[in-house]
């Protein structure tokens, strides 16, 4: 089959490999149908994951057809339409029970294993371990493309961002970051009731693209000005928002997102930090603060299979390029020069 190989920092290649086998009797073979890209994968290009060596196929998201089963499979069967779940989790450890998949101990303390310690997505086909937990039946009437966004970005979205800032009916939530992961935040936060959406970045076409997310406000960072102040002169009471999401990850957007919320508001992170950060404890300890971060659980598929459903999202809008597995390159390219060429998500098809 053909895949796209990791062949160590800045090398890649959609190349022949082996055809993935059964090899555990929890496991599935899925022919991919769609894949996409993401920001974890440009950093695994940049070498900053060094987990990853030489020779993996990466890509953690998808939806395909199930092609083979092991014999200890009872959920899913061959002719199954699936969405892959970016987090593998065997579901009767002590985190899999509590619900935190992201930190599966059978699989090795992480859940995150597809394009990082196995083989991944980006490829024709995929073996899936502990495949009655990690594939998600795809409803009819819900395309492979929307699918797809439920692999890894909704979820960590709406996990991360809204259920862990506890957004709820009424709140004004600031996304500060409106890339793809900060869009689906805003996308889920007005699903589930805030009031006010807040788009927070210096990218015009994402502020323009944010509306279309849910945004009801929009702050331009290049516009210059005190952003901390514009975002409490748009909270209830001008005290600060009730949750500020970070979606970046670098230390300027995680103090604007502690400086901008409410005494016992909550700050939710998302961005995957590459310094450290500094926290004024000595300022907020009063203040009666929740911050949280986390690894998506992914465990939230379910929930926004329903939403998609009954129209209150529409993961198809992170769509604005599409390629075929042979223009593997292309894809990347774009992905990698979002900025440049408009991009939120690419999708990438067999046909």
């Amino acid at each position: 089959m053909k895949a796209l190989v990791y062949h160590g920092p800045g090398e890649r290649a959609w190349e022949d490999v082996p055809d993935p086998e059964v090899i555990d009797p929890t496991d599935a073979i899925v022919r991919m149908e769609t894949t996409t890209i993401c920001g974890t994968d440009l950093h695994i290009l940049k070498g900053d994951v060094p987990a990853v060596t030489e020779g993996r196929v990466l890509g953690h998201e998808g939806v395909g057809v199930v092609t083979e089963v092991g014999p200890e499979c009872t959920k899913v069967a061959v002719g199954d339409r699936v969405i892959i779940s970016c987090v593998t989790k065997c579901g009767t450890c002590e985190y899999c029970r509590a619900g935190m998949t992201s930190h599966c101990q059978t699989v090795g303390g992480i859940g995150w294993i597809f394009g990082h310690l196995i083989d991944g997505t980006q490829a024709e086909y995929v073996r899936v371990p502990f495949a009655d937990n990690g594939l998600i039946p795809l409803p009819d009437g819900v395309s492979a493309e929307q699918g797809t966004m439920l692999s890894d970005i909704l979820p960590t979205g709406f996990e991360i961002g809204v259920l862990y800032g506890a957004v709820k009916e009424g709140d004004v939530v600031a996304v500060v970051g409106v890339g793809p992961v900060g869009l689906a935040a805003v996308m889920t936060a007005a699903a589930q009731g805030a009031s006010k959406v807040i788009a927070v970045d210096g990218n015009k076409f994402r502020l323009e693209q944010s509306r279309e997310f849910g945004a009801t406000d929009t702050i331009d960072v290049n516009a210059g000005g005190d952003i901390s102040a514009k975002l409490k002169e748009l909270s209830r009471d001008g005290l600060g928002v009730d949750v500020s999401i970070e979606a970046v990850g670098i230390p300027a957007t995680f103090t604007l997102a502690l400086d901008s919320v409410r005494p016992g508001g909550h700050v939710a992170n998302i961005g995957v930090h590459g310094e450290s950060v500094e926290f004024p404890i000595e300022r907020d300890w009063i203040n009666n603060l929740t911050i949280t971060t986390g690894l998506v659980n992914a465990t939230t598929a379910p929930v926004l299979l329903e939403r998609i459903q009954q129209g209150e999202i529409a993961p198809q809008k992170f769509i604005t390029h599409r390629f075929t597995f042979d223009e593997m390159d292309a894809a990347y390219e774009t992905f990698a020069n979002a900025a440049d060429e408009h991009a939120l998500k690419v999708i990438i098809s067999r046909t």
